[in-house]
């Protein structure tokens, strides 16, 4: 392992100690060490920055050191080009990281010598199309949602899982998820929870004004299409609740599996089952109950 990338989420406390303490580690051992040129700059080893694209060409795997939400980001990155992520946690439930900041050195050694495997995740592709031309085009890891933005009117959704309709949803909106993300904003909308290594697609309204508007869970080789039928106020598309566009009325939402697949390195033997009972249980001792 010659090249290694690191991506910083540089709001973290202890960050910049953090990536000194990796960076020197691994030099040591005879790894080049690369990070884009903001973080360099900004954690004081400008040397070490290269471009943001060329951190997806030239790194073999990319060290992620943040929470969820930065390892989401890495993942639309790194996903068209295979690389490999590792999640270092700075964050609170870190579903998605693997290990904690004191499992640190162990894991680097783990991952120097070949002790890991690969896990791979099923990803979304979402289409706006606007008068019959694609105006965006992004994939994502955990879901692509539409909602209305802030204000009280329902918003009307025509849905269609491939050629056929299932409801034009009087709704706040329309969560389509992976298995990854069903643990995400699918979750507390009332979707269910998911095994990772499926592949298909949950479809959840968010707080649909009929009592028959149930989550579905649908082929991960199907289409979900969304007709946009609600003329006023704000309605966003977002993907993994970090890239987003504004939908208009009579815009189309064409959402299914991508050909692309984030790759996430695991050191450890942990269950899905596992991981629930420990994330879930340590946010809810977060939030004091």
């Amino acid at each position: 392992m010659k090249t290694i990338g690191l991506v910083v989420n540089l709001d973290k406390q202890r960050v910049a100690h953090l990536v000194e303490q990796i960076v020197d580690w691994l030099t040591a051992r005879g790894c080049r060490v690369v990070m884009t040129l903001n973080a360099a700059a900004a954690l004081g080893r400008p040397a070490l920055g290269i471009p943001r694209e060329r951190l997806v060409e030239e790194a073999e795997i990319l060290l992620v050191l943040g929470g969820d939400g930065t390892l989401l980001r890495s993942a639309r990155d790194s996903a068209p080009r295979g690389i490999p992520l590792l999640g270092i946690n700075l964050g609170h439930l870190g579903f998605l990281t693997e290990i904690d900041v004191p499992e640190l050195l162990p894991g680097l050694e783990k991952l120097l010598s070949g002790q890991y495997t690969i896990e791979e995740r099923m990803m979304l592709e979402a289409r706006v199309i606007r008068q019959g031309s694609t105006v965006e085009r992004v994939i994502g890891l955990n879901d692509a949602v539409i909602t209305k933005g802030a204000f009280a009117r329902l918003i009307f959704l025509e849905t269609y899982v491939n050629d056929d309709f299932v409801s034009t949803y009087p709704a706040d909106g329309l969560i389509v998820a992976t298995p990854t993300g069903s643990t995400a904003y699918s979750l507390s909308a009332g979707g269910p929870l998911v095994t990772p290594e499926l592949d298909l697609m949950v479809v959840t309204p968010i707080c649909p004004h009929s009592l028959w508007a149930r989550p579905l869970v649908i082929n991960a080789a199907s289409r979900v299409r969304v007709i946009i039928r609600s003329k006023q106020g704000e309605i966003m598309l977002t993907v993994d609740g970090q890239q987003g566009c504004k939908l208009q009325f009579n815009d189309t939402v064409l959402i299914q599996q991508s050909t692309h697949r984030t790759r996430l390195i695991r050191l450890k033997n942990r269950s899905f089952f596992y991981l629930l009972r420990q994330k879930l249980s340590e946010g809810e001792r977060q939030n004091g109950y």
